[in-house]
């Protein structure tokens, strides 16, 4: 940017461009704007903030376009797994209800014993899991 304007404007015209900081301020009080009567230091020092302004600039938006590129591969890579997830639910779906069609048509044979055989495993299961926590429980309080 700095090039740019080096190319279009002479060393002399840069007085012209800044005609207020050429003098000294009117109050007596020292200021940083105090000049050479040329103005050549003052748009010197104007074109060195503006060229670390323009580095600062440039460092933030080469971080946001790392920061996007992140947010860009991390959504691809999210895409993937998700339909990956997809595929593996649907393929469970599949069997699950190959397995309640099975189920179904077993329980049709069998009439009413499989109602027992459900009952019965039941009784197991809160007999020798969910009583000894039971008990358990009420030993410690």
């Amino acid at each position: 940017m700095s090039q740019r304007f080096r190319a279009t404007a002479s060393l002399r015209d840069r007085s012209a461009l800044l005609p207020e900081y050429t003098t000294p301020p009117s109050s007596g009080r020292s200021s940083p704007f105090q000049l050479q009567p040329s103005g050549q230091r003052f748009a010197d020092d104007l074109e060195g903030q503006n060229d670390e302004h323009l580095e600062g600039l440039t460092a933030k938006v080469k971080l946001l376009k790392d920061i996007t590129i992140g947010i860009g591969n991390e959504v691809r890579e999210s895409t993937v797994q998700l339909r990956q997830m997809n595929d593996a639910f649907s393929e469970t779906s599949g069997i699950l209800a190959g397995t309640f069609r099975r189920m179904n048509n077993m329980a049709a044979r069998q009439g009413c014993r499989w109602l027992w055989y459900i009952v019965f495993l039941i009784i197991v299961f809160w007999f020798f899991i969910i009583l000894p926590e039971e008990l358990d429980q009420a030993h410690y309080s």
